[in-house]
């Protein structure tokens, strides 16, 4: 559904953040993002031969991490194709302190230890985060497809429940797929909102 219409307006700055999830034949997961901006005029730049045209990307950066079974990141590969300086393609080698790091329950403390400030590029640590969700997407979209086919009261608790109000233990959603960690009162399943229910765990 669209948003709804505003005054007249003109377009400045458009940002696009893709990402995408593979599973290696080796078993390891791989998941790439990339981070492109760019303007509806052209406006002056010394590093870039005096202006950054129109459409030309003002940051253009891509990231890749290996992730292990265990959501340990194995590998990662940072670059910067596009920067407003000549300077900044300089701490990508720093992305490499996050070999080791488990994606999961303390990762946003660890980039904000390892990354911040002048120890990182902006737009490279804020692509970490789309980069995590894909990897749960990817990863869970795999494991919980096969759980999803087992009866409600067999099915595995995810660790995803309570992260949103949605997957509250005493949400609808919760009582119907994972029955075993509902705690909320005895209710019927509101039919007229299950397609909305099931959207959330799509």
């Amino acid at each position: 559904m669209p948003l709804s219409a505003t005054v007249p307006r003109r377009l400045l700055h458009q940002r696009t953040i893709q990402c995408q999830g593979y599973q290696r034949d080796d078993g390891l997961w791989e998941i790439e993002g990339r981070m492109v901006d760019t303007k509806t005029y052209a406006f002056p730049n010394e590093d870039r031969g005096g202006a950054i045209q129109i459409g030309e990307p003002l940051h253009d950066i891509s990231m890749r991490l290996t992730v292990d079974d265990a959501f340990v990141v194995r590998h990662i590969e940072a670059r910067t194709d596009s920067a407003p300086f000549n300077l900044c393609p300089a701490i990508i080698d720093r992305y490499q302190k996050l070999i080791g790091v488990r994606i999961g329950p303390g990762w946003s403390l660890q980039i904000k230890e390892l990354l911040s400030g002048v120890n990182g590029c902006t737009h490279l640590t804020e692509l970490l985060g789309p980069i995590a969700t894909t990897f749960f997407q990817t990863v869970y979209g795999q494991h919980y497809d096969r759980e999803d086919a087992k009866p409600p009261a067999e099915r595995e608790t995810p660790p995803v429940l309570n992260t949103c109000h949605a997957l509250a233990n005493d949400s609808l959603v919760v009582k119907k797929h994972w029955p075993q960690a509902y705690t909320g009162r005895d209710q019927e399943i509101d039919t007229q909102h299950q397609p909305l229910i099931d959207d959330c765990l799509t």
